[in-house]
C-alpha cells in the first residue's frame, strides 16, 4: 500500500493523526508524515524530499508556490494557531496575561523550553519576544531549544527543574501529555499563525492529497480542530 507523504509543521501533527483513520477509509492509503519546524520542512522540500502534501504557515506556502514547488490553486487554510505558554501538569499556576506578567514568569524560571529559534515559527517569534521584553541576555543560559515544539514540550514534561516553563504553539501544547496550557502570549507580544495545506507539484498521489485536505477542513470536524487548537480564520 502506498503512503501519502506529508511535510508538515508540528502544529498540524495532532490534527493529522486524529484524521488518519477517516482518510484511510476514503483513500485506502496510510500517511507517512514528517513533522517539524516549518523552516526545516520547507528546506526539505526545496532539497528534493518526496512529498505529496505540505502543511506549513501560509507565508511559507506562498513562497513555495512562487518557487514552483506547490500548486497555488490547491492552497487551503486550515486554521489559526496561537503561540502560547505551558507548564508541567501539577505545577503552580502562573500569570502571563500582560507583558510584565510574562517577563516575571520567565525571569523566575530555571529552565525555558522552546522550539528552534532559527527555523520554527514559534521559536523565531519567542526569541523576538525575549528581546522585546529586555531579558534575552538574562535568560539565554536557561533556554532549552529543540527541533520542534512537540519535542520541546515532551522535554518540559519530564524536566526536573524546580520552575520550568515552555513556549510554543498551542496545538503542540495540547497534543503533549504532561504539560498544561497556561495561555497565549500577551497582547503586543502575541502571534497567531495561519496554517495552510497545499499539494506539491511533484505529488505522486495528488488525488489522495486533496482528499486529506477536504477532510481537514470539513465543517463536521470543526469541533475537533478547535479542541486541538486551530482557531477560525479572520477574514
Amino acid at each position: 500500500m502506498t503512503d501519502l507523504k506529508i511535510l508538515s509543521g508540528g502544529a498540524a501533527q495532532g490534527l493529522v493523526e486524529r484524521l488518519v483513520a477517516a482518510f484511510n477509509v476514503v483513500s485506502g492509503l496510510d500517511v507517512a508524515g514528517e513533522f517539524g519546524a516549518v523552516g526545516a520542512m520547507a528546506a526539505n522540500l526545496r532539497a528534493g524530499a518526496p512529498a505529496d502534501l505540505v502543511i506549513l504557515s501560509r507565508a511559507v506556502v506562498d513562497e513555495l508556490a512562487g518557487q514552483g514547488l506547490v500548486i497555488k490553486s490547491t492552497a487551503t487554510d486550515i486554521g489559526r494557531v496561537e503561540t502560547a505558554v505551558a507548564v508541567r501538569v501539577g505545577d503552580a499556576t502562573i500569570a502571563v496575561g500582560t507583558a510584565n506578567d510574562l517577563r516575571t514568569a520567565l525571569l523566575a524560571a530555571d529552565e525555558i523550553f522552546t522550539p528552534d529559534t532559527q527555523a520554527a515559527t514559534a521559536g523565531i517569534h519567542f526569541a523576538k519576544v525575549l528581546v522585546d521584553l529586555g531579558i534575552a541576555d538574562r535568560v539565554t543560559k536557561r533556554l532549552r531549544m529543540f527541533p520542534n515544539g512537540m519535542t520541546a514540550m515532551r522535554h518540559l514534561s519530564v524536566s526536573s527543574a524546580r520552575r520550568a516553563i515552555g513556549c510554543t504553539q498551542v496545538t503542540e501544547i495540547l497534543n503533549t501529555s504532561g504539560v498544561t496550557l497556561v495561555g497565549p502570549l500577551p497582547p503586543g507580544h502575541d502571534l497567531a499563525t495561519v496554517y495552510t495545506a497545499a499539494i506539491t507539484t511533484g505529488a505522486s498521489a495528488a488525488g489522495a492529497a486533496q482528499q486529506l485536505i477536504d477532510i481537514m477542513v470539513d465543517p463536521r470536524h470543526a469541533a475537533l480542530r478547535e479542541s486541538i487548537g486551530f482557531g477560525q480564520i479572520e477574514r
